[in-house]
Parts: structure tokens; sequence; C-alpha cells
């Protein structure tokens, strides 16, 4: 119920300086009071005041905990309820007793995303920066969660907005045709709506350009790191991690499960994949790795093939290149440091030379070429300025494409000269799909099941 009063624990679960609890609805303030005990009581307290006491028990006169209780009353807060926040010793047994003590007193434990859904439903937010929320949390790099900060700030739905407006301009005009058919020249109105409708798609088609690079920002790319045994994956993952995250020794074949990693490749989260390698073998437990490399080679968006390039190539070498040549694939020929026994020019007939690179993971060469090649795939070379809006939500990119749709068969319909009443239905379910990304026009189910993606206490 939208005016229960919730609680719930708003920092992650585990050892820590402290845990913070937060309380929301009309009878927060009062519920914080049953169980805070300081110098004054909290429904006396300024907003926006921090105040020290202790946690009790109401009944035994127990103290629970030493804390801090800052009050926020309505609208003035996140969830434009009154509000407060009960920090307290991080720990399991502290922050558990804090928040039990809260529900034996006419507090409700808060749903998923409860807190969040409360500021959407009560305007403070709309959809798309609710759901940008999410993706501050998940934000994998830094230009991720400078994505996402912009979004949760408006940037997306300032322009959903902008082109609503426009739509709803449009609407009004054809309305009035509709009313007032002797004053309307249908030529004329028929060119006006053309011209709308176009501009109202290149807008969209705008933003639909920078879904991929925004679906990549705000996932990561899959990138599987295939090679044959002792060629160097387990190295370039712990370059690209910084940290030995992988066994690396002689002895080919010490990888034997997909280890993930998410890193940061110049501002480019990569989710990396180091695979066992790659080889006929009768070892069953190497086996079994083998063919977990084959299942994340089929699912990866980039995969980096790594070569010893002191080694000449084998058959099953040359046969993952002829079944890698199609797909998004850099070469890394690696030990640049040692004498070069690879057959280059094998390599080029089946790949452009920018994405062949050369490494020595051992003295830490060919990084950068790495970094480049990468975005050369992805970014068209680069990421773009930080300034521009990114589309990244799957929701938002589906919503997009169907209101682009509706307007083309607007200006379709225009051409074909059918009578505006029906042209104008096409662009009001454009108008729609366009409000459904910000909240406008979206059914309850629908905002259930996105704030339930949300973690406890958010």
């Amino acid at each position: 119920m939208i005016n229960d009063t919730i609680a719930a624990i708003s920092t992650p679960v585990g050892e820590g300086g402290i845990a913070v609890i937060r309380i929301s609805g009309d009878d927060a303030v009062q519920a914080a009071d049953r169980v805070f005990f300081g110098k004054i009581k909290l429904a006396e307290a300024a907003t926006h005041t921090v105040h020290y006491g202790f946690v009790k028990d109401p009944q035994t006169q127990i103290r629970v905990d030493e804390v801090l209780a800052t009050v926020m009353r309505a609208p003035r807060s996140f969830t434009m309820e009154d509000v407060v926040e009960i920090s307290c010793h991080g720990g399991f047994i502290s922050v558990k007793k804090v928040l039990d003590l809260l529900l034996e007193h006419g507090v409700r434990l808060a749903e998923p995303g409860e807190f969040t859904k409360r500021a959407f439903l009560n305007g403070r937010i709309d959809l798309s920066q609710a759901e940008a929320v999410i993706d501050l949390i998940r934000a994998k790099s830094d230009r991720a969660y400078q994505v996402a900060m912009m979004q949760s700030e408006g940037s997306l739905s300032k322009q959903i907005k902008a082109l609503r407006h426009d739509l709803v301009e449009l609407m009004a005009h054809i309305e009035v045709n509709i009313d007032y058919p002797e004053h309307d020249v249908e030529e004329m109105t028929n060119a006006y709506i053309k011209t709308k409708c176009s501009a109202a798609m290149e807008r969209i088609e705008q933003l639909l350009n920078t879904a991929r690079q925004g679906k990549i920002l705000r996932e990561g790319i899959v990138t599987a790191i295939i090679g044959k045994p002792n060629v160097g994956k387990s190295s370039l993952l712990n370059t690209l991690a910084q940290e030995n995250r992988a066994i690396v020794t002689d002895i080919p074949g010490t990888t034997r499960d997909v280890i993930e990693e998410y890193v940061n490749v110049n501002g480019i989260p990569l989710k990396l994949l180091d695979t066992a390698g790659i080889r006929e073998t009768s070892d069953l437990v190497e086996q079994i790795g083998v063919e977990k490399s084959k299942n994340a080679l089929a699912e990866a968006d980039l995969i980096l093939l790594v070569f010893n390039g002191a080694d000449s190539l084998t058959p099953d070498e040359q046969t993952m290149i002829e079944q890698l040549k199609d797909r998004q694939t850099i070469v890394i020929v690696n030990k640049l440091d040692l004498e070069q026994r690879i057959e280059k020019e094998k390599l080029q007939a089946y790949f452009p030379a920018e994405r062949i690179v050369f490494m020595s993971l051992l003295e830490q060469q060919g990084i950068t070429d790495l970094e480049k090649a990468i975005a050369s795939i992805f970014f068209s070379g680069h990421v773009e300025s930080s300034d521009l809006t990114y589309v990244s939500n799957v929701r938002h990119i589906a919503l997009l494409k169907k209101s682009k749709q509706s307007l083309e068969e607007a200006y379709l319909a225009t051409e074909q000269f059918v009578p505006i009443d029906m042209v104008q239905i096409d662009i009001r379910n454009a108008w729609e799909h366009l409000g459904e990304i910000i909240g406008d026009s979206v059914g309850d189910s629908l905002i259930d099941q996105i704030f339930s993606q949300f973690c406890l206490g958010k």
C-alpha cells in the first residue's frame, strides 16, 4: 500500500563501518521515535537535521545500538514523503536488531525498489529516471556511470517530452481541421503532417543510433578469450584486470573452467571470459573445460583469439581461424619478445590488419593497440562525447522503434491521401509509445515488473 510506512536496510548486508536503515511514509518520524531515544524527540526536530542517540527496546529499555538519526520531511526527500535514516554500526546482528524493532512497532518491510517506486508515483522522477537508478548501481565503468547519471537527471526525459509536445501540437492541428473542414486546405495539411512526422522520425533515429553503444556501456561486451593451451589467455585476463585473477604457469591446460571478470578498457566495460584452451584431450576434466569454452564462444559479442607468436600455427588453430573469420574477432599474437615463427600472412588472409594486434604480455606491450582495436569495432574508433544522451534500456529501444514505425505509417498514409482522422490514430500511437518510456501512459503491472528488479532498500 502506498500509504504504509516502510523500512529496509539501504546498505549492503555484511560487516562495515555503518549501515543505514531507511524509513519512509506518513508515520516515518513517529515510527522512528518509538525506538529512538535522544536529547529531543524526532517529531520536534527540524527537517534535514541529524540527531545522536540510542535505539532501545521501548518495553525493556535495553540499548540495541548507538546511532545517528537523520530527519527529512516531505516533500524534500527522495520519496517526497517523511523519511528518517538511521545510521547504526555495520554488521549482521546490530542492523537486524534495529530493523526488527521497527517492524515490531508499526512499520512494514519495504518491497524491492519500493522507495524509488514511491519517488516515481509521487512525481519526483519519471519512469526513465527511475530505471536509471538501477544503471547507476550496476555501472561497470566511469563512462557507464556518467550515462546513467545523465539519464537520472532527465537527459532522455527532456528529449522524449519535447517529442511528445511536438506530436500534441500536430494532433491539435489535425483536430482543428477535422472540426472545421471548411477552412482546411488538404494539400497544406498533408504537407504539414509529413514535415512534422519527418522531423520526429529523424530525432527518434538519432536516439536509436546511440542504442548499440548505450547497451554496451550499460551491460558490457561479453568477451571470450580463446586459444590453445599456454598461449597467454590467463596472462591477458590478468593484464586487463590488473590483478592476478587467473593462475598462470608454463603447464598447458591450467585453466579448467570459465573465469569471469569485469574490466574497464579505455572507458568500455568488458565481461571477460577466460576459457580453457581448446584442443583435443583425453583428460575428462579438461574435456569439460573445453566444452564450456565452446559454449562461451557461442555467446560472446567479441572474441579475443590468442596465438603464441613463437610457434607455428597448428591444425586446430587453423580451424579456429576459419570458424571465427566472420565473427567480431580481434587476433592477438602474443610473446612478441620471443623469436617469431607464426605465419602472419595466414592471419592477414582472414582478418584485416587493424584487427591483428601484436603483444608481449610479459613486457606489457601492445595494450594500447588492443584498446584501439576494441574501440574501432564497437565505437567507430572512439567513445562519443560525454554530453550525448545514450539509449541503453531494452524497453526504451523497443518503444522508440514502435513510435517511429507509427510515424512512418502516418507519413505513408498522408502520401496516399488517407483521411486525416485516420492518420491521427497513428500519430497518437507514436505519442503513447513515447509516453510509456517516461511513465505517462503505462500500466500498473509494468510498473511493478520494473521496480521488482531493484535491490531491497532502494
